[in-house]
C-alpha cells in the first residue's frame, strides 16, 4: 500500500465528510494500478478495481457517464495499467471542478491553510534571529 500525501489525506477527510470518498479512493487505485507492470497483477487489481468502483451493485460505486463506462467494461476484456484512464480522468475532472473548490472554502482548508502560512512566517524569521549565516 503506497503512503498517502498529507494533503490528500484531508481532502480524502473532507470527501468521506461529504460522502464521496470513493472518487479518491478511486483515482488512488487507478495511480496504483499505472505502477503495474505484471500482467497476472493488473487482471487482478483492475478487477477488483471493477467490483469495487464501477460495478452498479458496490456500494462505493463513482459516478461515470455511459460513454466512459463503456470504454471501461471494453478495455476489461484485456485489462492493462491503463484500463480506467477515461474514467480516472472523469473522476479527477468531477472533483476538480466539483468537491475540491467546496475543500479550498471549508473551514478545515482554511484553519489547516492558516496553521501553514504561520509556519512558513515561523520557519522565515528563525535563520535571522540568529545573526548571518555561515555566507553573511
Amino acid at each position: 500500500m503506497m503512503e498517502i500525501h498529507p494533503g490528500r489525506k484531508v481532502f480524502r477527510d473532507f470527501l468521506r465528510c461529504e460522502y464521496s470518498e470513493e472518487n479518491i479512493l478511486f483515482w488512488l487505485a487507478c495511480e496504483e494500478l499505472k505502477r503495474e507492470n505484471n500482467p497476472e497483477v493488473v487482471e487482478e487489481k483492475a478487477r477488483t478495481i471493477y467490483e469495487d468502483y464501477i460495478s452498479i451493485l458496490s456500494p462505493k460505486e463513482v459516478s461515470l457517464d455511459a460513454r466512459v463506462r463503456e470504454i471501461v467494461n471494453r478495455n476489461m476484456v484485456e485489462p492493462t495499467p491503463h484500463t480506467f484512464d477515461e474514467a480516472q480522468l472523469q473522476i479527477y475532472t468531477l472533483m476538480h471542478r466539483d468537491s475540491y473548490p467546496r475543500f479550498v472554502n471549508s473551514p478545515l482548508y482554511q484553519s489547516l491553510a492558516q496553521q501553514q502560512a504561520e509556519k512558513d512566517e515561523r520557519a522565515s524569521v528563525a535563520p535571522d534571529q540568529d545573526g548571518p549565516g555561515p555566507h553573511g
